[in-house]
């Protein structure tokens, strides 16, 4: 009699849980990973499910969707076309899409600058901050004390102490080093500082692998930053002589993955229109964390919409209903007809994005990827080598860059698409995090991206097809292992 309610017990159980499972609508892969793993382990797999499971997402989802809508409310943006003439006529139907998936239009602005050298970056950004007159926000993924650290917290305080409103979002998780008695003189200062999605004991049922990735510096509403580069010392040259106890591990740390200082990286400075969409996504995240919603109208003021660059600003994150990025690059690859130069530090693509640097390859086009010789990361190297065989035999050429470790997460498509941002071609970045990019329309920028390609092709090995014969049984294993848990990577 037990065994039989027991039974009927275990039945109920799968039948309610698998049909929740079913209406979520997931991946038929998710879907059925999901049921089976309910099915083989009834108490753990529904204690994954309820923690890790679709129901998180959608929660955070929500709350960052009323986030978004409170902002937006409350901010004065008007209406933003690009110019129809001069561009490609791919640029039009990429904007369209992008603004299908619920991001913002292409904007004009006066003056779009990249850098391909984290200290030419370090040295704008400080003197943007050091010039505004009315507010900073800063948003970085990585803030880190060290030499770095502590210039743009000294930076910061500066204009704090001058009367400006000064905001710091930091992810809780990718700046964790920064500890209280690094963050006191700037709360002593006056500057607002909040930690994005904090972990903490009475959080644990929130979705912790949701970061904020992103790295944003807006000043007086006029003046943006975003990219690659991070606050931290891993982009400058080590210190001469006796070193500071966090450089010394920090060297030793990159000894062991196989890295010198500094990381090369890429980031773009905007001056003009398209800013006040990079000042919408920081205030999105900021009401997030603090519920504060700008009404402000000096957070967003009004600028001439007559400059010569197109820049769309292009959001995503787990609370949009699609993925706003991975659908862009997945057009702009499609589209190209002459050539597609990748660069990332972590490459672990989906299927879409998969398939679409290899069937364009497989059309002529010149694909090229370009990938760290080994990222800060063993397992997402491995699974990024697991790749290496489908690209090659479609014709695209892989590159691993050897001298340290190479940060940039930018895409050309021919002679018309340009984007440097924060998102990795892999499903954190596309479904996990919070990300945003700047596309860059136009001949200029991707000719930009393009000779700085050149300059790292130069320092980097070409993986051909008979390297590949004679990697060890034991190290496919180790990337066939590490592909399987490309979805979390």
């Amino acid at each position: 009699m037990l065994v039989t309610i027991l039974t009927v017990a275990q039945l109920v159980y799968v039948v309610v849980l698998a049909t929740w499972i079913l209406f979520e609508k997931r991946s038929p892969v998710a879907t059925l990973a999901w049921i089976l793993a309910l099915i083989a382990l009834p108490y753990v797999g529904f204690f994954v499910f309820f923690m890790f499971g679709p129901r998180r997402l959608l929660r955070k989802r929500l709350k960052h969707r009323r986030a978004r809508g409170a902002v937006t409310a409350s901010t004065p943006l008007g209406a933003s076309e690009p110019p129809p003439a001069q561009y490609d006529p791919r640029v039009e139907q990429l904007v369209h899409l992008v603004k299908r998936a619920g991001e913002p239009p292409a904007s004009q602005c006066d003056s779009v600058e990249i850098f391909h050298d984290a200290a030419e970056a370090y040295d704008s950004i400080e003197a943007a901050i050091r010039a505004a007159k009315h507010h900073v926000h800063v948003g970085y993924y990585i803030f880190e004390p060290g030499r770095v650290g502590e210039r743009f917290r000294d930076a910061l305080i500066e204009r704090a102490k001058a009367g400006l409103t000064v905001r710091l979002l930091v992810d809780d998780v990718g700046s964790s080093a920064m500890g209280r008695k690094f963050t006191k003189p700037m709360r002593a200062a006056g500057i607002k500082l909040a930690r994005f999605n904090e972990v903490t004991f009475s959080r644990i049922r929130s979705r912790m692998d949701f970061r904020n990735h992103r790295k944003i510096v807006v000043c007086d509403g006029v003046v943006g930053f975003t990219g690659g580069v991070n606050i931290s010392d891993d982009y400058i040259l080590p210190t001469e002589g006796p070193q500071k106890a966090s450089e010394v591990r920090r060297d030793m740390r990159n000894q062991v993955k196989g890295h010198q200082r500094p990381w090369r990286d890429t980031h773009v400075k905007i001056t003009g229109d398209a800013v006040r969409w990079l000042q919408l996504t920081f205030l999105d995240d900021w009401y997030y964390v603090t519920a504060f919603a700008a009404r402000d109208r000096e957070y967003f003021p009004t600028q001439t919409r007559t400059g010569k660059h197109l820049v769309q600003v292009v959001a995503s994150g787990p609370d949009r209903d699609v993925e706003p990025i991975q659908k862009l690059y997945f057009a702009a690859i499609a589209t190209s007809r002459e050539r597609v130069y990748v660069t990332t530090p972590y490459f672990v693509p989906d299927d879409a994005v998969l398939t679409s640097l290899t069937t364009a390859a497989m059309r002529g086009v010149d694909v090229r990827v370009l990938v760290p010789r080994r990222s800060d990361s063993l397992i997402v190297t491995a699974a990024a080598r697991s790749y290496y065989d489908t690209l090659i035999a479609a014709g695209v050429r892989v590159y691993e860059y050897l001298p340290t470790m190479i940060h940039s997460k930018t895409l050309v498509v021919d002679d018309f698409f340009a984007s440097v941002g924060t998102a990795n071609i892999d499903n954190r970045s596309f479904r996990l995090n919070f990300e945003v990019t700047a596309v860059l329309y136009g001949e200029e920028h991707a000719e930009n991206l393009c000779a700085q390609f050149r300059k790292d092709l130069a320092k980097s090995k070409e993986i051909k097809a008979g390297t590949r014969l004679v990697v060890p049984l034991g190290w496919r294993m180790a990337e066939a292992g590490a592909r399987v848990l490309s979805p979390l990577l």
